[in-house]
């Protein structure tokens, strides 16, 4: 159950450059930032060099939605999480309706790790990443950038900043300016 959140007043605060996220009591509410963080799609994007090891072992397998509601189960379960079972429940029902989605990575048949987006146009906005395997949500973060490039994606949001992605080159804006960005990357046909 929804409650008083559904999915066409959900898309339309994410368009304008809201998020959802609980309080420490578990409040679900509308939250706003005067400045966001992006993950960069274009050659400011980077990684650490031993990542680039693992990824040139081939030890992990991308795949999408394969296992979306572990993954944000695996996002949720921490000592300190912004996503109460409310909001899990509001991301199965966005997945369900096919504007949520998760980039996992595998090895043979058990996930690595993954994370869990909102899709709207153009935009992927970052909602949270978990890991089950050392870099298995490190490696998910540089297939994923990859795979949004490849379907034309203009913008990753991140939301807030810390010195996990500053490992891969995000970087914070301005609100004003994040809000024009998603404007436009709202309005591109593309496809996850």
């Amino acid at each position: 159950m929804i409650s008083r959140f559904n999915i066409p007043v959900i898309l339309e605060g994410y368009s304008q450059g809201y998020f959802l996220m609980s309080d420490d009591d578990g409040n679900l509410g509308w939250y706003s930032s005067r400045q966001r963080t992006l993950i960069p799609l274009d050659d400011r994007f980077r990684y650490p060099k031993s990542l680039r090891r693992t990824l040139n072992k081939q030890e992990f397998t991308p795949a999408i939605d394969q296992a979306f509601k572990e993954v944000c189960y695996g996002c949720a379960d921490r000592d300190t999480t912004w996503i109460s079972p409310e909001l899990a429940d509001i991301y199965l029902a966005l997945h369900r309706a096919g504007w949520a989605h998760s980039f996992e990575t595998w090895q043979g048949d058990r996930l690595a790790g993954g994370i869990l987006g909102i899709v709207i146009g153009g935009a992927f906005i970052g909602e949270s990443m978990f890991f089950n395997i050392p870099n298995g949500s490190k490696v998910a973060m540089v297939l994923l950038v990859n795979h949004l490039r490849e379907k034309g994606f203009q913008l990753f949001d991140a939301q807030l900043q810390n010195p996990h992605l500053e490992r891969f080159g995000s970087y914070i804006i301005h609100n004003n300016e994040y809000r024009q960005m998603l404007k436009q990357a709202i309005k591109l046909p593309c496809q996850f």
